[in-house]
């Protein structure tokens, strides 16, 4: 199935329900959910569960953009849903939880969803979703509509999901800059999230990585230290792990955060390992959320980069 979305924070979601309510959309009430995000998926998979309703294993994939945006997606009823966030956990290991109570109206088949999200507050989303053969065409200028009689603002839309926003520890990419700079910030959330579980007993210097990869998705991964010094793993190489679990072979962009010093290069082993995924003109920013931050490239932390099979 494909839906056309587009999520923004909600700073006034009386004024936004009000308007939705004199344009005509049907109140369905409300719902409260709690979806199970689990890790080494390809895209995205969440199991649902909800009040009133069925509860659901929901499989999904769409690019991270503030824009009108596409989702592909399928949706499996559950009956057992503790057996299954259970078995599904022991597989492949839960990644958050997301929290959220849901006022739900449809306008012209589209969904106008009302969110107060543990954590991170109040979001408002609009899902078309697409019937067989369409174009979207249909369903983007729909949702754009909603979107200007409700007032949505540029600086308000949001490019990413409630849980990369929830692992972010509810910081979200502050808005009125560029695009590139809003996303730069998430991602330097997402490492400065991660590195606050690192394993570091022994040097005190957690580390935090975090990898986009070309469908928009993040992956990330903190330092493990051992007390065999060498078998020791660096927050970029358990990062490239995620990535390659969930089903990628590409990356994208890179942050790194470290708690102690404001920019954390990688090491000369890891810069090889990210030169096997990446490109030399791959984006690596080294810094925190909202404060110092240093951006170079892939080519230039690792000029002669090793090539088993060199371009001739």
């Amino acid at each position: 199935m494909r839906n056309v979305e587009l999520k923004a924070r909600d700073p006034e979601p009386a004024r936004s329900l009000e308007r939705a309510l004199a344009l005509g959309a049907e109140d369905r009430g409300e719902i409260r959910q709690r979806d199970t995000y689990f890790a080494g998926a390809r895209g995205r998979l969440k199991l649902r569960e909800q009040e009133p309703g069925e509860d659901e294993l929901i499989e999904y994939s769409r690019p991270d953009s503030s824009d009108v945006r596409t989702s592909t997606y399928r949706r499996v009823p559950v009956r057992d849903a503790s057996a299954l966030r259970e078995a599904l956990d022991a597989a492949y290991g839960t990644l958050v939880t997301v929290a959220k109570r849901r006022r739900l109206l449809v306008w012209d088949g589209v969904r106008i969803h009302f969110d107060e999200v543990e954590g991170i507050g109040s979001h408002l989303e609009f899902e078309a979703v697409a019937g067989p053969g369409s174009d979207l065409t249909a369903e983007r200028e729909k949702v754009e509509r909603l979107r200007a009689e409700l007032g949505v603002e540029d600086n308000d839309l949001v490019a990413t999901s409630y849980s990369d926003l929830v692992l972010a520890g509810g910081l979200t990419p502050v808005r009125g800059g560029s695009p590139e700079l809003d996303f730069v910030e998430e991602l330097l959330a997402a490492a400065d999230a991660v590195m606050r579980t690192a394993y570091v007993p022994y040097s005190r210097f957690p580390v935090g990585a975090a990898l986009r990869a070309p469908d928009g998705s993040i992956h990330v991964g903190s330092n493990v230290e051992n007390a065999a010094y060498p078998q020791g793993q660096c927050a970029e190489t358990s990062a490239i792990g995620a990535l390659i679990a969930a089903g990628h072979t590409r990356i994208s962009e890179v942050a790194v955060t470290a708690e102690r010093i404001d920019f954390c290069p990688p090491c000369g082993g890891c810069r090889q390992r990210l030169a096997e995924f990446a490109s030399a003109d791959t984006l690596v920013h080294l810094g925190r959320p909202g404060g110092p931050l240093k951006t170079v490239t892939v080519g230039e932390l690792l000029p002669l980069a090793f090539e088993l099979d060199p371009p001739g």
